[in-house]
């Protein structure tokens, strides 16, 4: 497994995490800044896939 998609599925698990507190206790910043470190951490997650994928894995 490719580096960037163990790194991106952890980006995506915390994202989630500190969207749900972000929502949990009220702050529309943290519940922001999770949402989008879910997004950056799919992206990676994709990266990842392509490189395996030209890698022939």
């Amino acid at each position: 497994m490719d580096r960037d998609r163990v790194i991106g599925s952890a980006k995506v698990v915390k994202g989630k995490l500190k969207g749900a507190v972000g929502k949990a206790v009220g702050d529309v910043k943290l519940e922001s800044e999770g949402a989008a470190e879910e997004v950056g951490g799919r992206v990676q997650n994709a990266v990842g896939s392509i490189k395996e994928t030209i890698k022939g894995k």
